[in-house]
């Protein structure tokens, strides 16, 4: 079987170079266990998956000697199953002994806020996400190009299609949006994908959410992931969902925490620099996955390509903040990703803000046939800050669905959707996949 190489191993033995241990965890099936094989194999260590009920047994009877006595670093794969006895006996460990990468903890959930697993590593770990496949991944590109995109629009006016590359095109789009990015969905036949995803949303509510938490309602967890799905792209209404679902406020509040917490959904927080004292405070909500989207939502490409499809325009945009916030988890975590909106109507779909105040505006249209007048928003925003902070607005861009690829303004540009990941700002598409193989 090939395995598509992932952006993220470099900073993977990054942090293992410079930290006692290294948490990494992400939504199961994304690909964690088969990277941290990889990574064991390369640094000489040891695998060890909890999933196993023996080793689970013997990590449970005996942390410390299951922790001690292995060869490192010691990857423990889907710790959460360990709870709070293996993760305070790795913390004194550490503690006693800081060097530095000895352990990698894997986990299908946000181990670290479970309230089951009260012993904090702050200080001690450096924890990285590893999302479903990018697309920039998928189609080989030998590292995250995002900031490249962003920071590279003066290069070339207009850039080819590089060969191989999906075209552009609303229906190929969406052939990707419904794709997803999951290993296992990736060379998966159509037909068989419903039925995946099926078992997938099970396995995680029953194995992760119902399994550690303590949950009342659990019938509503499916129609949860479900709404979640139908709301892609759309402000959190905490009190919307609750009275859909007939749950009290403050158990949905909990509900949605475990959503996050299992990495079916994201959060996109609302961005304000008090450029108007009418911004927006809720944050928007994005699934992890639109192929699982897609999937629960009962939607094909056939169906999303329609002009009336009400469903393609969030799919799109949840899509495209998928793609860019896994090239920036694998290049630069850093950086933070927002939206903004404000009560009289403005809105940009995804903000990139570096550490330094930069920031590169992101608008988000399923169409073939963009326009400048599309950007009028990120326009707005641009002279706002230019105003305000000289210098910190970097670009804005619209990603569509088209062949366009043209600069209509100051910092303002329109790109096709595979610019994100198929060809380098200068058009030269001479890299080289970097695929490993077998395993």
């Amino acid at each position: 079987m090939e395995i598509v190489a992932r952006h993220l191993l470099p900073r993977l033995h990054e942090a293992l170079d410079g930290f006692r241990a290294v948490v990494l965890h992400g939504a199961r099936q994304c690909g964690k266990s088969t990277l941290a094989r990889l990574l064991a194999e390369q640094r000489g260590g040891t695998y060890a998956s909890l999933d196993d009920e023996a080793a689970r047994d013997a990590a449970l009877a005996d942390p410390h000697g299951f922790l001690l006595d292995q060869t490192h670093p010691l990857v423990v794969d889907e710790v959460q199953l360990g709870g709070d006895r293996v993760v305070r006996a790795l913390k004194q460990i550490v503690d006693v002994d800081p060097a530095r990468g000895r352990f990698v903890l894997t986990g299908s959930t946000n181990f670290l806020t479970v309230p089951t697993i009260s012993e904090s590593l702050a200080g001690r770990v450096r924890i990285l996400r590893l999302w479903p496949l990018s697309q920039a991944e998928l189609t080989g590109c030998p590292e995250p190009g995002v900031w490249d995109w962003t920071e590279g629009f003066e290069a070339s006016a207009r850039a080819p299609v590089p060969d191989g590359s999906p075209r552009s095109g609303r229906r190929a789009c969406m052939r990707l949006v419904c794709r997803g990015g999951f290993p296992e969905i990736v060379s998966m036949s159509g037909r068989s994908r419903p039925g995946w995803f099926e078992s997938y949303v099970e396995t995680v509510i029953e194995r992760d959410v119902v399994a550690l938490g303590d949950l009342r309602r659990r019938s509503v967890l499916v129609p949860l992931v479900r709404w979640i799905a139908a709301s892609t792209s759309s402000e959190l209404n905490v009190h919307a969902v609750s009275s859909h679902l007939g749950v009290d406020r403050a158990t949905m509040e909990s509900y949605l925490d475990w959503m996050e917490t299992v990495f079916l959904m994201h959060r996109l927080p609302a961005w304000s620099r008090r450029l108007t004292s009418r911004a927006v405070r809720r944050p928007k909500i994005h699934i992890t996955d639109t192929g699982l989207a897609a999937s629960l939502l009962g939607v094909g490409p056939n169906s999303l390509t329609a002009p009336t499809s009400p469903s393609a325009g969030p799919l799109f945009e949840s899509f495209i903040v998928n793609e860019i916030v896994r090239q920036l988890s694998a290049s630069r975590p850093a950086d933070r990703a927002l939206y903004y909106r404000d009560h009289d109507g403005r809105e940009v779909d995804l903000l990139l803000e570096s550490p330094d105040g930069a920031v590169t505006a992101v608008e988000i249209k399923a169409t073939s046939s963009p326009r400048a007048q599309d950007l009028q928003h990120v326009a707005w925003l641009r002279d706002r800050l230019d105003a305000a902070s000289p210098g910190d607005f970097r670009a804005g861009v619209l990603i569509h669905t088209g062949q366009t690829h043209l600069t209509v303004g100051d910092r303002l540009h329109l790109r096709p959707m595979q610019s994100l990941w198929a060809v380098s700002p200068t058009g030269n598409s001479d890299r080289q996949p970097h695929r490993s193989h077998t395993a």
